[in-house]
């Protein structure tokens, strides 16, 4: 069988200077589901511990009338001459009062997430993100890319200032992309405006080097990632698949490496071999309605019992 192909687009002058196999991880099952559990666990993680005082609400000498009054035998406020005295104090439902279970810094806050299924969210993140489809449906402005997936010469990792980092993105139809999302930067409404979030930046494209990415990394909008340390959080922000990834020769070529499952003679295959699909036609009834299913299958009975 003929393995899928993938040009390699020069940075200079987008013409297409060689071609790869298209990585397996592409042709992968997209699991959507465990995506979504894991980001979802995966954020949990960057959580700070919180609670309210222990002795909040219950700083006061209440005790009840206890029974005999026709009054609730809720704690009330001692003394008198005052509008406080007698006034309901520490249950959650009295002005003033405790809340109800009050929160601890001893809570679960951190989830521990199976092995495979991060890895199953990881190979899912990178299948969606070769689905032009996909890539179009998340708002990337792709048009004029050339192909997606999209790899590039991977000299662009020797390029250390930024200027020549942005010619490169123009070269290769990616800069519209990013002064899209450059455009679309508006304030945070509500109390983040305050707490180191004023703004709501939106995501332009990935890159995904093996080595180096110097010129990109000070670009607002564009995003770099090591090949050896794919992060979720990266490959689909917020839980949503379909990033615009832009790959270098290198790091694209190693995903077969790092992703293999043909290969299973070294630990680093085993644990990070690909799943596949099962079957490969999923329409039964074609299946069943088959000549070759047909030919086999015993023709009706028509001598059959009737028990009734």
């Amino acid at each position: 069988m003929n393995k899928l192909k993938v040009n390699v687009y020069s940075p200079e002058d987008n013409f297409s200077i060689d071609s790869v196999n298209l990585p397996n991880i592409f042709l992968s099952p997209i699991r959507i589901d465990i995506l979504k559990f894991v980001y979802a666990n995966m954020a949990k993680n960057k959580r700070q511990s919180y609670a309210v005082n222990q002795s909040a609400g219950m700083n006061t000498s209440a005790i009840s009338w206890g029974t005999g009054r026709a009054v609730a035998r809720i704690p009330r406020v001692k003394g008198g001459g005052t509008n406080r005295s007698g006034q309901g104090a520490v249950g959650n439902f009295c002005r003033g009062g405790r809340m109800f279970s009050p929160t601890t810094v001893w809570r679960k806050w951190h989830h521990k997430i199976i092995k495979n299924q991060r890895k199953q969210a990881i190979i899912t993140s990178i299948a969606c993100s070769g689905l032009v489809s996909v890539v179009m449906a998340r708002g990337h402005k792709i048009t004029e890319t050339p192909e997606i997936p999209l790899v590039i010469d991977s000299s662009v990792e020797s390029i250390i200032c930024t200027k020549y980092g942005q010619t490169a993105l123009k070269t290769i139809g990616a800069l519209s992309d990013v002064k899209n999302k450059l455009k679309k930067k508006t304030l945070r409404a509500g109390k983040g405006k305050i707490r180191n979030r004023r703004t709501k930046k939106y995501l332009g494209p990935l890159i995904i080097f093996e080595k180096n990415a110097r010129a990109f990394r000070n670009i607002p909008g564009v995003e770099t990632c090591c090949v050896n340390f794919l992060n979720l959080s990266k490959l689909a922000p917020g839980g949503h698949v379909g990033r615009f990834c832009i790959w270098t020769y290198n790091s694209f070529s190693k995903l077969d490496q790092i992703f293999n499952r043909c290969n299973f003679g070294s630990n680093l295959n085993l644990q990070n071999s690909v799943t596949t699909n099962i079957m490969t036609n999923f329409n039964i009834k074609n299946i069943i309605n088959s000549d070759e299913i047909q030919n086999k299958i015993n023709p009706p009975s028509k001598n059959f019992k009737k028990y009734y």
